[in-house]
């Protein structure tokens, strides 16, 4: 018989004619006028500030996957794409790549060559996506950077700055010198970098002798007010109420006990300097103590420091030791590893520096928040940690606003006479810094020349109302009720504190609701080792050159399975590779089986024994990886099939019943029909269940074996009725019987063909046919 696949070999180069015909056929668009239940995928609009590596590629692949099942299971699914073209990783990537600083050009200059930096990355990222085979909405594609994005952004806060939801404050904030502005503490991370502990003699006023301090930041002993030892320290309760001299300074501050000092860090005598970190903070509020600022915005010291006033932090703290050691006054300085706040974005350790900003109100939120976190629906459970822990760690309200310039501006005018802040209607894009305001006169002193504000919004403040942009919140009342909330959320675990929580708490306030029903969290793409891809680390690695070497289908059959739901999956060439080999299986199943008619239906009855045993055994495989795919768990649900298509469908059951399909001496057509058919249903079921994982192969295999409709219009396959579970009993012995004799056959020095004198166990009677003819036994 002639195999119906004539091509002896899966091509990727096929992959590229059928993206093709998928979009001549418009195959997959949402219709928002269904019957059919929807699904609303809160896709992460990527963020185009660099080249995407293959981490960042896998997991849209797998958010594709999310897509693809929801469909088979029956839903009308609206998969949209959009890029997050706002914030400070966007200028960085243009400064480095146009070898200028935001501040050296104009405003309007540095914005256009943002976005022209940015429909460069753009494209590349689209065209991953694009020949990874995302079955997304590219054609209405959005940006958080477009006028109509930016509108509803501005939209939101002049809706929560009329319920008194924002205000204005002289706060001490989370700065970054590098990025010029104010960072809220979700973007801040602790890393652990080598610093020295300074130990720092410091003389008494009113007492005998000297006391010793351990520092990391001696460059803020120019802001130093007060000094603290533990109350229940028996070494310092003689220095209860007295004062300690400041080295270098020489300005007295008293000596109070105060429980913040640990007597098993350093010396357990802690100096209190004003916004070294926030326990400084903390404290010098508990002890009313007088700010005086050390380090400025330009991340240099102020005159408050005296003669090291100008000098950058790094070089001020390495010139006062030297200048501490030539006074006399360094005891010593140990090596030590130190938990340091650094931004984010830029990896610079942060500073605290009051700024007047705009806070959005969320702790008084705070309580609601964990109660929407403990009812959303997490895939996978242990990531809904992560978020209660955030939750309950927030201390301060959000500081929204930001100093830099590609963002969406914060639609406010000031009066030039009285200050009065003026905020327009919702409805359009203002650009404060730019154009003239929307009103004639101030509405307090009524004088008519006005300000504009020049701040920008955080970018999590644009990024955090993707659902109501996609449910046309305010837009569409008829098609928000419809969608609204999105069904899920896919995300990386890395931004749960950032994306996800911002994005429950924005979407409450202004709808009473959660924006979405579930939380899919997938891990991060890491190297070989395990190691975050970085440029400096020189372990990047580019998507396009894999896919084109070995196929969308391997690279995403890698990433389905290389790691469960939620954890982080490491990325190989090899492994990829491997993936291949598993598609080069499928393939030659698949050819196989097409050269056998297609029976279309077979009564239980009319099945052979064999038959009966590899479709209870498919039954089992359908129940299970439909399962997994419920809970959007595609390494469980491809492992499975991956396992059963090649370690008991190919390696078993086909061998035993390849006499009888090719009606070897001794099988009448029926039996023969039964093989056809068994084979021909087992094929469809693993194309069906492979589809969302493995789109371009299936499609083209049952288009060629099947119907002229796409896979990826078919449900996932039903249980074949009227066969019994019983047949599960034989795998096992099925499976140890026909290893125990080809092993016979190795030692004995006999081709598998050969004939060989075993008896067939009493237990596989009922296929002692087909397992005769299989390994041509005799006896």
């Amino acid at each position: 018989m002639k195999p119906r696949i004539e091509e002896k070999f899966w091509k990727p180069e096929l992959e590229q004619e059928i993206l093709e015909k998928w979009k001549e056929e418009n195959l997959l668009v949402f219709d928002p006028d269904t019957q059919k239940p929807t699904f609303v995928i809160d896709t992460p609009p990527p963020y185009p500030s660099g080249v995407w590596h293959v981490g960042a590629a896998a997991q849209y692949a797998q958010i594709d996957m999310v897509a693809r099942a929801a469909r088979m299971m029956g839903f009308e699914v609206w998969f949209p794409i959009g890029f997050d073209r706002n914030g400070i990783p966007v200028e960085k990537y243009t400064e480095r790549k146009y070898g200028i600083k935001m501040q050296d050009v104009s405003r309007e200059e540095f914005i256009e060559l943002c976005r022209k930096a940015l429909d460069e990355l753009e494209e590349e990222i689209r065209r991953v996506m694009e020949r990874m085979g995302l079955s997304a909405d590219f054609a209405n594609a959005y940006h958080t950077d477009s006028p109509e994005y930016r509108a509803l952004t501005q939209a939101t806060f002049i809706e929560l700055w009329k319920r008194g939801l924002i205000y204005e404050a002289t706060r001490p904030n989370n700065y970054c010198y590098d990025c010029g502005t104010t960072i809220a503490d979700a973007d801040v991370e602790y890393v652990r970098l080598p610093t020295q502990l300074v130990y720092i003699k410091f003389s008494l006023e009113d007492a005998e002798g000297d006391v010793t301090i351990a520092t990391t930041r001696p460059e803020l002993l120019c802001s130093c007010q007060a000094v603290i030892v533990n109350p229940e320290d028996e070494r310092y309760l003689h220095l209860h109420g007295k004062h300690a001299i400041v080295p270098i300074f020489e300005r007295s501050v008293p000596i109070i006990p105060h429980p913040a000092a640990r007597p098993e860090f350093g010396t357990g005598v802690v100096m209190v300097c004003s916004y070294g970190d926030f326990e400084d903070v903390r404290l010098f509020r508990e002890l009313g103590l007088k700010e005086i600022i050390a380090i400025g915005e330009d991340g240099r010291m102020t005159e408050a420091a005296g003669s090291y006033a100008g000098l950058p932090v790094e070089e001020a703290r390495k010139k006062i030791i030297e200048d501490l050691k030539t006074m006399g006054r360094v005891v010593k300085v140990e090596r030590i590893m130190h938990r340091v706040p650094v931004c984010e974005r830029s990896g610079v350790p942060i500073e605290i520096i009051p700024m007047k900003e705009y806070y959005l109100k969320q702790l008084d939120f705070k309580d609601t928040m964990e109660k929407l976190a403990k009812e959303l629906k997490f895939y996978p459970e242990k990531h809904r940690q992560r978020l209660l822990d955030w939750i309950r760690s927030i201390t301060i309200d959000w500081p929204i606003t930001r100093r830099r310039y590609y963002g969406t501006e914060v639609p406010i005018w000031y009066c030039k006479k009285c200050g009065e802040p003026h905020v327009p209607e919702p409805g359009k894009y203002y650009r404060p810094w730019k154009e003239s305001p929307p009103f004639e006169k101030c509405k307090k002193c009524g004088n008519d020349t006005f300000e504009g504000e020049f701040r920008t919004f955080d970018t999590w403040f644009d990024s955090s109302i993707t659902p109501l942009f996609l449910s046309k919140f305010w837009k569409d009342e008829k098609f928000f009720e419809k969608v609204y909330p999105i069904s899920i959320r896919p995300q990386g675990y890395e931004i749960i504190r950032t994306w996800l929580y911002y994005t429950m708490l924005r979407c409450y306030q202004l709808t009473g609701k959660c924006p979405f029903e579930a939380a899919w969290i997938g891990g991060l793409g890491v190297d070989e080792k395990g190691e975050k891809m970085s440029k400096s680390k020189g372990n990047v690695v580019l998507p396009m050159p894999i896919l084109e070497k070995y196929g969308a289908d391997a690279f995403r059959l890698w990433g389905a399975g290389e790691a469960n739901l939620g954890e982080d999956y490491r990325f190989s060439e090899r492994k990829v590779a491997d993936a291949r080999k598993f598609l080069t299986k499928l393939w030659n199943i698949a050819r196989f089986i097409s050269s056998f008619p297609v029976v279309e239906e077979l009564a239980p009855e009319e099945l052979e024994a064999s038959d009966k045993w590899i479709l209870a055994e498919t039954n089992r495989l359908i129940e299970e990886v439909t399962d997994a795919y419920k809970n959007y768990n595609f390494f469980v649900a491809i492992t499975k099939v991956k396992e059963f298509t090649w370690n008991v469908f190919a390696s078993h059951y086909i061998e035993l019943v390849k006499p009888r399909a090719y009606g070897r001496e001794g099988f009448s057509e029926a039996e023969r029909r039964s093989a056809w058919f068994s084979l021909h249903r087992v094929l469809k079921t693993i194309l069906l269940l492979s589809a969302p994982v493995i789109p371009f192969m299936t499609d083209f295999l049952w288009r060629k074996l099947y119907s002229e409709e796409s896979v990826h219009k078919q449900k996932f396959p039903e249980k074949l009725g009227g066969v019994e579970e019983k047949w599960l009993e034989l795998t096992r012995e099925l499976l140890s019987f026909n290893s125990y004799v080809w092993n016979e056959k190795k030692k004995r020095n006999l081709s598998l063909k050969d004939e060989i004198e075993i008896g067939v166990p009493e237990s596989l009677k009922p296929l002692e046919k087909d397992l005769r003819a299989m390994h041509n036994l005799k006896g």
